[in-house]
């Protein structure tokens, strides 16, 4: 089996790979993203990830590396990560009671062959309508700082949600139906290398 490396520092996407059974490692290339670069939101998710990706590949000289970028995009607007409160109360009262999108782009490189391939998936998300009170609380929970949109679906942010349409993993940050199809491309079969 090839070496697989995840090149994230992201928790939730290091615990949605683990699902797929399959031996990795994690590696951080220190890529920092730049959401202002003038592409369309699904191009931009792609060139982030490709970067990700490649800021580990050198490292690396026979071994899949994974990648991936997520954010929110609200009325052509891309949101990423609240830093303070005051950011995370901005982003969650424009998101309040409406819809969004969460875009994911994700590489997967082969550092052997230099084979690339770069994908987008795309999440659409309802808020329901969440009062003054509710979003003081869930900002007290100090979980909207670092995460895209200020919220986590995977903790207690999942209770704003009303529901979902697309793959649940990806607004997580990492959209595990196409990632693993997309691994099938490089030899990689996960459920019959889970057997």
């Amino acid at each position: 089996m090839r070496k697989i490396i995840l090149a994230s520092r992201s928790p939730r996407r290091k615990e949605i790979l683990k699902i797929t059974g399959l031996n990795f490692t994690v590696c951080d290339g220190g890529y920092k993203e730049d959401l202002g670069l003038p592409l369309s939101p699904r191009a931009l998710a792609r060139y982030l990830s490709l970067k990700k990706a490649e800021a580990v590949a050198h490292k690396y000289r026979n071994a899949i590396i994974i990648a991936a970028d997520t954010f929110i995009v609200f009325k052509n607007r891309l949101l990423g990560k609240p830093h303070t409160d005051r950011e995370a109360r901005k982003m969650l009262m424009m998101l309040n009671g409406k819809a969004h999108s969460v875009i994911t782009g994700f590489t997967i490189m082969d550092t052997a062959s230099n084979k690339i391939l770069s994908r987008s998936v795309s999440t659409k998300v309802y808020f329901r309508k969440l009062d003054r009170e509710e979003i003081s609380a869930y900002i007290r929970s100090k979980e909207p700082l670092d995460k895209a949109g200020a919220y986590a679906i995977q903790g207690i942010g999942a209770i704003l949600i009303e529901k979902i349409e697309g793959d649940f993993f990806n607004v997580m940050g990492l959209p595990l139906c196409a990632l693993t199809e997309g691994l099938k491309k490089f030899g990689i079969h996960v459920l019959k290398q889970s057997q």
